[in-house]
């Protein structure tokens, strides 16, 4: 019984953990999230995370309390429904672990598929794209996709007189030159990118994986205990 106690008590930690790792992502300017939630209007792929870490910490701080009560009132129906909805939950997390694992090793053709044309096309034209990108870029310092020949050819350059964005170039001139961003070498955007997904990933998880440790040894306690208190009966 102390063992099923202090696994629970380890589960609400862990699940207010998640529940504040979800709020951190979904509310901080510079994480993943922020950086591609607007990609995710054009790929079903991308499962929005921290919405998902903030109601699995909720609901497994609530059946923390609920492991309490049933252990303490010796209920078999209680434990019962405490084991089937903690399975559920550790089988939602494995699928929704796959999937963005799946989603990070196509994250290059993904996003490269949507940047290419928004920078060629959009960029300058389209108030939101527009915005996205100079946010993107002056927050990563970066220029493009993968360089500044993302913009070469594009409808931005076109109606600028071959100018490129001043981000691209590191020059006290308001205009950027495509031999000026070339001479400058600003690095491109996907890198940066990149790394922050496999940052996100490693942190996310990580915590889940201690998480889902401790999910499968409550599952098991509680079913231990469920057949202790089924032999007492008989």
């Amino acid at each position: 019984m102390k063992i099923f106690i202090w696994i629970l008590f380890l589960l609400q930690m862990g699940g207010l953990t998640l529940l504040a790792l979800g709020i951190w992502v979904s509310s901080d300017g510079g994480s993943l999230l922020q950086i591609l939630r607007p990609f995710s209007k054009q790929s079903t792929q991308v499962v929005n995370v921290g919405f998902f870490c903030i109601v699995i910490g909720a609901v497994l701080m609530l059946l923390g309390i609920l492991g309490c009560y049933a252990a303490h009132k010796k209920s078999k129906c209680l434990l019962l429904t405490f084991a089937s909805i903690m399975l559920i939950i550790f089988i939602s997390e494995v699928a929704t672990g796959v999937v963005a694992l799946t989603y990070t090793s196509f994250a290059e053709g993904i996003l490269r598929a949507w940047a290419t044309p928004a920078l060629q096309n959009q960029y300058g034209n389209d108030p939101a794209v527009t915005k996205l990108w100079n946010s993107t870029m002056t927050q990563l310092r970066c220029c493009g996709f993968s360089n500044y020949t993302d913009f070469i050819g594009s409808s931005f350059q076109n109606a600028t007189g071959g100018s490129l964005p001043s981000i691209c170039c590191r020059t006290n001139n308001n205009t950027c030159t495509p031999a000026q961003a070339e001479y400058s070498n600003v690095q491109g955007c996907f890198q940066q990118i990149l790394m922050i997904i496999k940052e996100n990933a490693s942190t996310m998880g990580g915590t889940a994986a201690g998480i889902g440790l401790l999910e499968i040894a409550a599952i098991l306690v509680s079913i231990n205990l469920y057949c202790h208190l089924d032999n007492e009966d008989s």
